[in-house]
């Protein structure tokens, strides 16, 4: 179990004094929340991991697997690790409504890219500390082999809540977190007790039941892996859960009781771009890939590249029940992209059904990707298309 090193007696009263000015000098820089824990996982978390692969549960962010002895380990990650500062940035802010014909990016990548901000503030504070307690450390956010939430336990920052996320009783579910690890043995923080008590509201909220148990996610069920980490066609029967999310989701973190202690920050970097706010899907589905990169220049969006967010973008326009759009999901039926083509066949059917499913097999007669093909097949099974004439949109469609 973690806490089983003592710092000597000897050496407690500096150590307290190296952990006091590394707390104040991480709050003036910036950080909102500082703990400090042993560089150690409890055997609970290893379990934890070990179950999560074991079910499947990652799906296909397979990074989670091939280095799951370092995820489970700090030591293994680094030798030399004796303490894990752990360090959060309040990225809280007020999710407004949305309409149907805009779309819903998740709060945390409405503005820049938090591993940029992060990651430069903790190098600055692991410059400071290297200069006054020579030694060696490393810096880490997010995209190395961190089991960073049940670190953030251990130190005191907040625990783990039934919906896997961290919790803070200060800033409820909206906190950035970065460690810094450390070959200097110091005196951890007491461990965060779990006060999450019979509360279910993250399990209620979440759209298409990700969560087989409290304190249990399968990520393949997840609207965040979905529309992220899912690199294919998103299946049917949960596109018409995602509403009109077209990045990330925030349900189960906004329905936290705890949020009534959290407060906007006031980061500029992390304040939420115009432009995100309430996107137009019709405007979004017209982006090419160079437009694409212009709009998200500089925030987490731009890693999943133009053609898995337009799929995301067309999972909304077919959830939106606005007939206007159809036309716009039309017009990406000849898409270069394979996986925009199926997502546009999924948005023109749901929206256009009869005229959709006339054009299939005329569509079908030149398609040759496999799971496009599968989008029209699938229009013709479950929506019949009628004899006689057709329409002008489904002429159109055929072409």
């Amino acid at each position: 179990m973690p806490g089983s090193r003592r710092i000597a007696d000897g050496a407690e009263t500096v150590s307290a004094a190296i952990r006091d000015a590394i707390r104040a000098e991480a709050l003036a820089r910036g950080f909102d929340a500082v703990g400090f824990a042993e560089a150690a996982l409890a055997d609970s978390a290893r379990t934890g991991l070990a179950e999560f692969l074991a079910r499947g549960y990652h799906g296909e962010m397979a990074w989670m697997a091939s280095r799951a002895e370092q995820r489970g380990d700090p030591r293994a990650l680094w030798d030399e690790a004796r303490t894990v500062v752990v360090l959060g940035m309040n990225y809280g802010a007020t999710i407004g409504p949305s309409t149907s014909d805009t779309g819903v990016v998740s709060v945390y990548a409405r503005g820049r890219d938090y591993h940029d901000t992060v990651k430069k503030r903790l190098k600055a504070l692991a410059r400071w500390i290297v200069e006054r307690w020579p030694s060696e450390l490393k810096v880490f956010v997010d995209t190395a082999p961190v089991m960073e939430k049940p670190l953030a336990q251990q130190a005191g920052i907040g625990w783990q809540g039934k919906h896997t996320n961290l919790v803070s009783r200060d800033f409820g579910s909206w906190l950035f977190l970065g460690e810094i690890y450390l070959s200097i043995a110091l005196e951890p923080d007491a461990a965060e007790s779990d006060h999450c008590g019979s509360c279910r509201a993250c399990l209620d909220a979440c759209p298409t039941q990700a969560f087989p148990a409290p304190y249990r996610l399968d990520a393949r069920r997840c609207i965040s892996y979905l529309t992220i980490e899912h690199k294919g066609v998103i299946p049917a029967e949960l596109r018409p859960l995602i509403g009109n999310r077209i990045y990330g989701c925030d349900d189960c973190l906004a329905a936290c009781p705890w949020n009534k202690y959290a407060r906007a920050t006031t980061e500029p970097d992390f304040l939420p771009r115009a432009a995100l706010t309430a996107p137009r899907l019709a405007e979004l589905a017209g982006l090419d890939d160079a437009a694409f990169r212009q709009l998200f220049a500089g925030t987490s969006i731009k890693r999943i590249g133009r053609d898995r967010f337009l799929r995301n973008v067309l999972i909304a326009i077919g959830n939106s029940g606005e007939p206007a759009l159809a036309e716009v999901a039309c017009s990406l039926l000849d898409d270069p992209s394979a996986l925009v083509r199926a997502a546009a066949v999924s948005a023109f059917g749901a929206l256009a059904r009869s005229e959709a499913a006339q054009a299939a097999t005329a569509r079908l007669r030149r398609e040759a990707d496999p799971l496009v093909r599968e989008e029209w097949r699938h229009l013709q099974l479950t929506i019949p298309a009628k004899a006689g004439t057709h329409s002008s949109d489904a002429r159109a469609v055929e072409a």
